[in-house]
């Protein structure tokens, strides 16, 4: 594995680390009070992002994409995400599924998205089906030349403000595979709605809806891919997503550190900084270990994506990737929360939110518990570990 990065890329990560400065990070307190951004602000930090080239990052050059690898978008994303989650996000993306749009989506679907012009939401998730994701219940029916699609999906990130959705539904019942199909459904569809907007624990501003379909009549032209093979579209997305959100937890766990030997540094108890004490020497060390080790996995799996590893391979690192990058983000938090004491209880502090907004990063993109047995399954058919 080659550990060298581009002149070009230590460039921009930069330019990105002093946009996240400058963009994201002052407005934390906004988005912690009011669950979001004035639609000025958030448009702002759209067009500037844009304007720096930090939209669609994967995304190939010749439709306006950054065309980044796969290890170049985590090196980015880690920078990014020192913001929380909630203002990050505000930085438009594509999702790779959308690569499957045929020549008149590309047009109304793929390449808005990609200059950031619209919004899209991934609407998966339902209310009885979560790591299951094959045992979803919203169907479609083809009916006079549309696909009507009723049901609910649940837990749907910018599920209220998207201009579209992408929406998985079964089409095929009768059949073993190739049961799902994917659709791209307008806002503004009759039959169409969002019902409750949840409030979570964490990543004030990133929320959470409910997606309602009653009789939704899509055309034909708007099946991504094939019928019947929507599921196939989305599990090739998982192990990218699975290495953006562990990339997701380096940029908070490196910021939690930095807080924290800073806090050490000027904290006085005894008559001493709280630094010079080996319980909280081995605290931080205990933290740096767990970013280190993170990032080396990460790294690993993201470079296994970019040199066209077997694709079961490519899962099980980016699973072991999410797994401990996750995992490492909480005990993280938590030590540093125990370092500040009582100020880090505040909710004005960043180490307070982070130790909340930490928590969901165990649950998406598949549990801890999917994630050991994606690892456990590939160690003991192919030893991939040994």
């Amino acid at each position: 594995m080659d550990f060298a990065i581009p002149d070009h890329l230590v460039e921009f990560r930069e330019t990105v680390r002093k946009f996240t400065e400058t963009e994201l990070i002052p407005h934390e307190d906004h988005v912690e009070e009011h669950d979001g951004l004035p639609e000025d602000v958030e448009r702002r930090i759209r067009e500037r992002a844009v304007a720096i080239g930090l939209n669609s990052m994967g995304m190939p050059e010749d439709i306006g994409g950054g065309g980044m690898d796969v290890l170049s978008q985590v090196l980015v994303t880690e920078v990014l995400f020192r913001a929380a989650g909630g203002v990050a996000e505000t930085v438009p993306t594509t999702p790779s599924v959308l690569l499957a749009c045929n020549d008149e989506q590309r047009e109304r679907f793929l390449i808005p998205c990609v200059r950031g012009d619209v919004q899209w939401c991934f609407a998966l998730t339902e209310p009885d089906t979560g790591s299951d994701a094959a045992g979803i219940r919203t169907r479609a029916e083809l009916r006079d030349g549309s696909w009507v699609i009723n049901g609910r999906k649940r837990f749907i990130s910018h599920g209220d403000t998207a201009d579209f959705a992408i929406v998985f539904a079964l089409t095929h019942p009768d059949r073993d595979e190739d049961r799902i199909t994917a659709f791209l459904v307008e806002k503004g569809t009759p039959g169409f709605g969002v019902g409750q907007l949840h409030k979570t624990m964490g990543h004030r501003g990133y929320r959470q809806a409910e997606l309602v379909f009653d009789d939704c009549a899509v055309p034909e032209a708007n099946v991504l891919g094939e019928p019947g093979r929507g599921f196939s579209l989305g599990h090739g997305a998982l192990s990218n997503g699975r290495i953006m959100t562990a990339a997701r937890c380096l940029g908070p766990m490196a910021r939690l550190i930095d807080d924290g030997i800073e806090w050490a540094k000027q904290r006085v108890q005894f008559g001493r900084p709280i630094a010079d004490y080996q319980a909280i020497q081995f605290m931080l060390a205990d933290c740096a270990t767990d970013l280190h080790a993170s990032r080396l996995m990460t790294y690993e799996a993201a470079w296994a994506a970019d040199r066209g590893a077997a694709p079961k391979i490519v899962h099980a690192k980016a699973a072991t990737a999410k797994l401990f990058a996750t995992e490492a983000l909480g005990r993280v938090a938590d030590r540093v929360l125990q370092i500040f004491g009582g100020t880090g209880y505040m909710n004005e502090t960043y180490v307070e939110r982070a130790y909340r907004n930490a928590r969901i990063e165990r649950i998406w993109e598949g549990t801890s518990e999917i994630q050991r047995i994606i690892i456990a399954r590939n160690l003991l058919k192919r030893g991939m570990f040994r």
